[in-house]
């Protein structure tokens, strides 16, 4: 997975944010950061979480590498701030609020296990993302997920629940687990800091 330089991740918090700002006053004139980084244009998954006080306040993403980094920033800042499901519409009085974390994926391997045990031993906390499938339902939590949630058991009963599924479903056959790393940054930190200060 190429890493991101310092520049280019201050982009992207600047372009998510630029992305909600002009959703939430539209009308009012605004120039997009210019683009200028090559990496940007490589097609990557992509996830954008919004904190608010440091309690989730909106998360979307994508798994695939379908679009362009920068374009899948975009969409899924807008989609997060404006659709998750589980909060009401980004306000702009809570915007000044807002931290933004952007997590950008590796592509997703499959995880081959012999049994439930042979699963939870192979998870990492603060490395793997997991995705969790049974037919045309699944769902994913990032690596963060599973270092604030290190109980693995309780951690894949939350994910066959987000996908629609029975919380046991992760000890039944049928069930494809797949993983991927990811590299977060967010408006907090340090070299972000410094490279907005350059």
């Amino acid at each position: 997975m190429t890493s991101l330089s310092a520049q280019e991740k201050r982009y992207l918090l600047d372009l998510a944010r630029f992305v909600i700002k002009t959703s939430l006053h539209k009308g009012q004139a605004a120039e997009k950061p210019e683009n200028i980084y090559p990496n940007l244009s490589e097609k990557r998954g992509a996830f954008v979480t919004l904190h608010k006080k440091s309690a989730l306040r909106g998360c979307i993403g994508t798994i695939e590498p379908v679009k362009p980094l920068a374009n899948c920033i975009e969409e899924n800042a807008r989609n997060a701030a404006f659709k998750d499901p589980r909060f009401a519409p980004l306000s702009a009085e809570e915007l000044s609020n807002i931290d933004i974390e952007i997590s950008v994926l590796s592509l997703p391997e499959i995880l081959s296990f012999k049994d439930e045990n042979d699963l939870k031993r192979q998870l990492i906390p603060s490395v793997h993302g997991v995705i969790l499938s049974r037919g045309w339902k699944r769902a994913t939590f990032l690596p963060q997920v599973l270092k604030q949630l290190p109980d693995k058991e309780l951690f894949l009963q939350q994910l066959c629940l987000k996908a629609g599924l029975e919380s046991d479903c992760w000890r039944k056959p049928g069930i494809e687990v797949r993983v991927y790393q990811v590299e977060f940054f967010s408006d907090t930190s340090e070299a972000v800091m410094k490279a907005r200060l350059s």
